[in-house]
């Protein structure tokens, strides 16, 4: 099984977004089974808190769900409990660190670092553009799958 959780800085927009889009993408593809996927945050203060309305409404368009989410924060023991620890900017990765303290099994990844732009995702929260969010999740999902030999099916 491969277990991954995605980390943003609350738990509510990004993180949780990609958590519930790579839920549905290996569910479709018939390999849900071979994952485990959670989310989770860099930050204390959104802890306990739902998915930010514009993640809710963008994962809604899709028919996905996410309302039993409550933002959750991120511990050193996840470190052992996850293959893939991935943030959304190199802000998160920096505070990933700081939580984990060292990673000598190169766990922690960006998760635009799979695609073939590597880059930071913007915030929603401060931006406002859940699409650009979400197509550059896609972008780092398709590309994560694929280093994994999940490719599209």
């Amino acid at each position: 099984m491969i277990r991954v959780l995605f980390v943003c800085h609350g738990n509510i927009c990004r993180s949780p977004m990609a958590e519930f889009l790579l839920k549905d993408m290996v569910r479709r593809r018939g390999t849900a089974d071979d994952f485990y996927i959670a989310s989770a945050a860099t930050s204390s203060e959104e802890i306990g808190n739902p998915v930010h309305r514009g993640t809710r409404k963008k994962l809604a368009e899709l028919g996905i769900s996410c309302s039993e989410k409550r933002a959750v924060r991120m511990r050193a023991e996840d470190y052992r409990k996850y293959d893939y620890l991935i943030g959304m900017d190199a802000w998160n990765l920096r505070n990933m660190m700081a939580i984990v303290r060292r990673d000598p099994e190169h766990k922690l990844h960006l998760l635009l670092d799979f695609s073939h732009h590597p880059r930071d995702i913007a915030d929603p929260w401060y931006t406002g553009d859940f699409e650009t969010t979400y197509n550059d999740i896609m972008e780092g999902l398709e590309g994560f799958l694929k280093h994994l030999g999940y490719g599209e099916r």
